[in-house]
């Protein structure tokens, strides 16, 4: 495959569940081997924040990297990247190449933010279930290793 494709994956404070979307995208990428997409994450309201607690470690049970970081607020829509939204409201206030998480996983993922653990963990076991399913759409145009 020619160049590397961009993915970055949508929310609103970009704490919660794109965080959360952006590394276990990692996790499920390196499993497969792909080396020809580039991951990130932002918020449309982000202001740099960090990564809640209850995402850092339904993160680190689902075995994806559970560092904190900063949120990174997405000003700059970039024509070169495929974004994927968490929620159609999030995809209705951006344009260009946009798709749905309930495309990857047939549910909205809602916001945990303020919730307990329980409510995080569910919400990242969505978000992982379509990263495996972009996964293995991303191994049958790029080949698997």
């Amino acid at each position: 495959m020619q160049g590397k494709i961009k993915l970055c994956f949508l929310c609103t404070g970009n704490t919660c569940r794109s965080f959360m979307a952006e590394r276990l995208m990692k996790k499920h990428i390196k499993r497969a081997g792909i080396d020809f997409v580039q991951i990130s994450s932002k918020g449309l309201s982000a202001n740099g924040e960090l990564s809640t607690e209850n995402a850092c470690m339904a993160l680190k049970e689902l075995g994806a990297d559970a560092r904190k970081r900063k949120s990174v607020q997405l000003k700059k829509f970039d024509l070169k990247t495929l974004y994927v939204a968490m929620t159609t409201a999030i995809k209705n206030k951006v344009a260009g190449k946009v798709i749905e998480m309930k495309d990857l996983c047939g549910v909205e993922i809602p916001d945990p933010y303020g919730c307990d653990y329980k409510t995080y963990l569910e919400c990242a076991k969505l978000i992982d279930k379509a990263c495996q399913n972009l996964t293995e759409k991303l191994v049958k145009i790029g080949g698997e290793k």
